[in-house]
Parts: C-alpha cells; structure tokens; sequence
C-alpha cells in the first residue's frame, strides 16, 4: 500500500524535517501534516522553504500544527478533520532525544517519549478503527535500545534482548513496548525502525558531529569524552529517511527492521576526519570526563530490510561527512541562531554540574 496523508509527528526535528522535505519532493500525491512542539532542538527554519512551496499558499500539500503528542483532543481532532483527506499514517518521530539531556533531566524523556507515545497510539487505535488494512502506525526508534556491544561482539539483530544503558534509551524501549501492545492487543497496524547515529543536515548543534564542527570553525577546544574510543555507525539522514518511508509503504505490519549505514567508527576518528575537511589543527581536541553510562559500541545488522525490502544505504561516510561539513559551513545563518541554549547544555556536563 501506499499511504497518502501521513501526520509526522517531530517534523521541525531532524531527521523528521529531512523527512518532510524529502517526501513531498518525491511524491506529488502525498501531504503531511506536520505536528511539532517547537521545543529546544527544534526550528521551523529547517522547514522554511517547503512551507513556502508546499504550504497553503503553495501546492497546500503541507500543513504545520504546533502541539504535543501527550494532546490527544489535538491529535483526534486532527485525524478525525476530513477537510483535506483523512490521514492514514502516523509517523512518530517526536522525541525528546539527546542522551545527555536525559543526564540531567531523565523525567522529561520518560514523559514525552512514553507518555507521548501512549497518547498517539490511543488516538490511532480509535481513529483508524474499521480501517486498520489501510492505515500505518510507525514508531521511530534507536539502535540505543539493544544497549551496548563490546569491540568484537556481532551486531545487533531485531531480535538482539533490550537492554538500554541511559534514561533516553530505556524511554525508547518502553515506547516501543506500547507500540508491539496495541498491535497484540487491539490489532493496529504498528511498524517500528531502529536506527544508528544520523548525521546530515539541520541537525542541532549540540549532537557530536555539527558540535564538533561548529567549534572547529570558531577554532575552539573540541570536547570529546573518554578516550574518543566509543564506536558508532554512522547513517546519513537521507538514506535513514528513504529507509522508513520504504518500511512505511512495503514493510511487514506488527515487524521490526534496522536500519544502519554500515559504517562504524571510532568518536576520536570522526573528530579527525571533520578537521581534515576544515583544514584544523588535531591540537584543537580537548579529552573531557567520560559521559555517565556512556555506551562502548553500536552496529546493526540491516539484512532484514535488505533481504525484506530491498533497501541499503547508498551514502558512504566519506561522501556524506564532506558534503555534511560543507552544508554548516553554507549555512550558519540556521545553526548559530542555536548554539547558545546548546553551549548552556554542554558547559554542564563538561564541568559535572548537573543542576
């Protein structure tokens, strides 16, 4: 199936505007309705362009609504309005989801990704009663949950035991338990994606790889935690995004898939790579106090989707890290506006202060 009037919940984030901005680019029949709260990581800047041409005044297959996924008068109210095609997916990329915010506020995640994730799911139960063989529920969630690997552990399939390490991860875990609930148990038509760490563009500044660049250009000291010898992999945001629109349309209802870029590596090595782009000094990397529960290693296995969906990433790490570096250093208009509630952030962790 493919479904046409998607609510995007999260779509002024990241990966959700990215999202956003590459299905109505893509798909001249779709429209979305993008529900965001507007809170510290995201902008309607990230948007700005396709509400201009998308929007009500454009081709009016775009419409922004400010609010909380814990509303759930709002949420009814917006898949019950048959004004412009009632929705038939609901893509939950709303999250509050850095893990060291979680650090010092683990009650704020708890309430918006499990709570919030409770209301949507209530809301889509109800709503897309009576038409469950066309509608779609698709939970966004993090390789985070599996908890962590050692160096030379295999990766993580979707049938790898939960075990998150951090306030973030453990949130994400328990909204996706909601989610596999309300298909054992009421029967909706759930999806849910884990993915690896993203990186790309209108990423707010304060996650490792804009941080690590927006310092780098002030030539300022990089904060890097531990020995730098923390290992992820990296997906670029496009690739994850033609991945969950994939699993949206084609994916096996009630199923879990990964989704990863199949590219590992360490945290101090893609600190180096950013400097070689920018032509740094390595002088410049200041080690600080290792992050609490800080997780070793990440790596999943996508031959699910592979095999399933025909999907892999198709962005390689260089590629995608080059072009990421020359897109901040394009666009500072739309970060830096950013950094000073992020800097705020940071100086607590680095310094230990978690009040």
């Amino acid at each position: 199936m493919k479904c046409q009037h998607l609510l995007v919940t999260g779509g002024a984030g990241f990966i959700g505007s990215n999202f956003v901005r590459q299905v109505l680019a893509n798909n001249e029949d779709v429209r979305i309705t993008n529900l965001d709260a507007l809170t510290y990581c995201a902008t309607l800047t990230s948007l700005a362009d396709v509400a201009k041409e998308h929007g009500p005044d454009g081709s009016g297959r775009y419409i922004f609504v400010e609010g909380d996924i814990r509303d759930g008068e709002l949420i009814t109210r917006l898949l019950e309005d048959d004004s412009n095609g009632r929705i038939d997916a609901i893509l939950n990329f709303a999250a509050w989801s850095h893990v060291d915010r979680a650090i010092l506020n683990p009650l704020e995640f708890v309430d918006t990704n499990v709570t919030g994730t409770a209301v949507l799911l209530d809301c889509a139960r109800k709503a897309f009663e009576g038409r469950f063989d066309e509608t779609r529920f698709l939970q966004v969630s993090t390789d985070e949950v599996y908890g962590a690997l050692q160096a030379d552990d295999p990766e993580f399939t979707e049938t790898t035991l939960l075990e998150p390490n951090s306030p973030y991860s453990a949130s994400k875990a328990g909204a996706e338990q909601l989610v596999r609930s309300y298909n054992r148990t009421f029967g909706l038509p759930v999806l849910t994606t884990r993915c690896s760490n993203n990186y790309g563009p209108y990423q707010f500044p304060e996650k490792l790889i804009p941080l690590i660049i927006s310092r780098a250009m002030a030539d300022k000291p990089l904060p890097v935690y531990g020995d730098g010898k923390n290992i992820r992999d990296w997906l670029h945001v496009e690739d994850h995004c033609q991945a969950i629109w994939r699993v949206l349309n084609d994916g096996r209802v009630g199923e879990i898939y990964n989704i990863g870029g199949n590219s590992e590596v360490y945290n101090i090595d893609m600190v180096k790579k950013i400097l070689a782009i920018l032509d740094k000094p390595e002088s410049l990397i200041t080690f600080v106090t290792d992050r609490l529960g800080h997780d070793l290693r990440y790596a999943v296995n996508i031959s699910k989707i592979e095999n399933e969906l025909g999907w892999t990433p198709s962005v390689d790490l260089d590629t995608g890290l080059t072009d990421t570096v020359r897109w901040y250093t394009d666009n500072t208009e739309w970060w830096f506006p950013l950094l000073g509630e992020s800097e705020t952030t940071m100086k607590k962790l680095y310094t230990g202060n978690k009040g």
